[in-house]
């Protein structure tokens, strides 16, 4: 399984309420800090609200950033989050 696979594995069982979408934008980034663009190391999340609950968005980036630690420990780079 991949980063952008496993990704979506994590975020995904955790945040029911939003669709979920998975980007790789390492190709963006060929040659900053080394980057080949190939290592799945920027990933952008789009998450569509499901309902009109209104939402915190600080403590769903939060939220993210925490359950994806272990992926910043073992190469992810940069997480762009987009809430809808």
């Amino acid at each position: 399984m991949n980063r952008k696979q496993r990704i979506d594995k994590i975020v995904s069982k955790k945040l029911k309420d939003f669709l979920l979408e998975v980007v790789d934008n390492s190709n963006l980034h060929k040659g900053h800090n080394n980057f080949t663009g190939q290592d799945e190391t920027h990933i952008k999340i789009i998450l569509t609200k499901k309902n009109k609950i209104p939402t915190n968005r600080l403590n769903i980036h939060r939220f993210i950033n925490n359950l994806l630690k272990e992926e910043f420990k073992i190469g992810l780079h940069s997480l762009e989050i987009n809430i809808n």
